[in-house]
């Protein structure tokens, strides 16, 4: 009698299934039982707090190391550095377009929908802004990208500056070829540690999840959107309409590839990326998603995932742009073309080097604010609410990254369109 094999239940499902049970949890212990000292104490700000931040602070270990490694090899492997410039050069001009059309999406649907409108800012309980507003000109933003000690830009974690010296490093390795096997070999076998501690970090996923959605939703009652709910309305289109909009008409457009197979492979890391809100814990998945399910080369995603992770931030994008609408609107305060333009401009460039890490769509934001005369004090009005859009984006930007490395590695002739064809039941096979 044949035995009947008992199938295992994937990573990215227990994923899924935590991120559905934190939440059921969460909205369970806001409505039901809290607020009470003990659960609030020892369950949400004990357990909840210490399991999921262990694991965002060890996936957060895993960043600097692994974008070093990767994006080094990366360079290296596409070796032909004329190569190397199309394909830096593709990826960044096709991150930049994207971002501005973000923006624009934003400011189209937050004008439509006008969430400030009518709002009467004493109903409005402020959070407290403390946010640095330091104003740096252009040329000075441009030179900080080249870094003056290596070694601080990791130990500070400076992602443009690592970014910018790995791509050097991978440029001279791939130069010059067998003199530098060695520390070639010493850069790939880093790679492939790694890469192993991440699937190690990973192993954890299902529970840090569960911790970090079950505590996000136990805190946010529906009652406190209510004040806000056309603003988060406005935002959550905009997200749906460049992810399911824009991405996939450019992935058809460029590829030829199917817009809904492409979602249904990806959904498990966008789903990932939603429950942690941060882009760069998403790296090693994305990569390894593109590759088994995409038939996207790993010479290819081990260079611009990486790269979109810090310059690729269009869901941060979309909530600036919809934000200085909905501020302005709240303030009365009328907004030329020309500012609208401004803002334009201003988020995309405040995109690039933003750190892939929760919430940090708010810091950039003042900037785009001060750009146009707005007071800053208007985030307030949107922090307490941020948590639950900052997901949704974080969704948004790593998906963007993955239609990005699609299209350029599919330029490149290193897509397997047979591999990206197969249904997910084959790959297993």
């Amino acid at each position: 009698m044949a035995k009947t094999e008992k199938k295992k239940i994937g990573l990215t499902t227990r994923i899924f299934i935590s991120l559905l049970l934190g939440a059921i949890l969460g909205v369970f212990l806001h409505y039901c039982v809290l607020p009470n000292d003990a659960v609030q104490n020892i369950l949400v700000d004990g357990v909840f707090y210490v399991v999921g931040q262990g694991f965002l602070r060890l996936m957060q270990m895993l960043v600097v190391p692994l974008v070093l490694c990767s994006l080094i090899c990366g360079a290296s492997a596409i070796g032909d550095t004329k190569t190397l410039g199309k394909v830096g050069v593709r990826t960044v001009v096709f991150y930049i377009i994207t971002t501005a059309l973000a923006v624009a999406v934003a400011l189209i649907v937050a004008r439509i929908i006008n969430p400030g409108v009518g709002m009467d800012l004493n109903t409005l309980e402020v959070a407290e802004t403390q946010i640095a507003t330091t104003q740096t000109s252009m040329v000075d933003t441009l030179l900080d990208i080249i870094p003056k000690n290596p070694i601080e830009s990791l130990a500070t974690g400076n992602m443009l500056q690592i970014i910018v010296f790995a791509i050097i490093v991978g440029i001279i390795l791939a130069k010059l070829g067998d003199k530098t096997q060695i520390v070639h070999n010493l850069f790939q076998q880093g790679n492939d540690i790694m890469m192993e501690m991440t699937m190690m970090v990973m192993s954890l996923a299902p529970i840090g999840v569960f911790c970090l959605i079950a505590r996000t939703f136990s805190g946010m009652g529906f009652d406190a959107f209510q004040p806000l709910i056309k603003y988060m309305f406005a935002v959550m289109l905009a997200l749906v309409i460049q992810c399911l909009g824009v991405y996939q008409i450019l992935l058809k457009v460029f590829t030829g590839l199917n817009p809904i197979r492409f979602i249904k492979k990806f959904l498990p890391v966008m789903g990932f990326a939603f429950s942690t809100a941060t882009s760069n814990a998403t790296i090693p998945l994305s990569i390894d998603t593109l590759e088994r399910k995409m038939g996207v080369s790993r010479r290819i995603s081990s260079f611009t995932i990486p790269l979109g992770a810090t310059i690729n931030m269009d869901g941060t994008s979309i909530m600036q742009g919809v934000a200085v609408v909905f501020i302005a609107q709240a303030y009365g305060i009328a907004l030329t073309p020309m500012d609208y333009l401004t803002v334009i401009a201003t988020a995309t460039l405040a995109s690039i080097g933003t750190a892939g890490v929760p919430s940090v769509g708010l810091v950039t934001l003042s900037m785009v604010l001060t750009s146009v005369g707005l007071p800053i004090e208007g985030i307030g009005f949107i922090m307490g609410i941020d948590r639950i859009l900052d997901m949704s984006r974080t969704a948004v930007n790593i998906t963007g990254d993955a239609v990005c490395t699609t299209i350029v590695a599919n330029q490149n002739q290193a897509l397997d369109k047979e591999v990206f064809n197969k249904k997910e039941a084959e790959l297993e096979a």
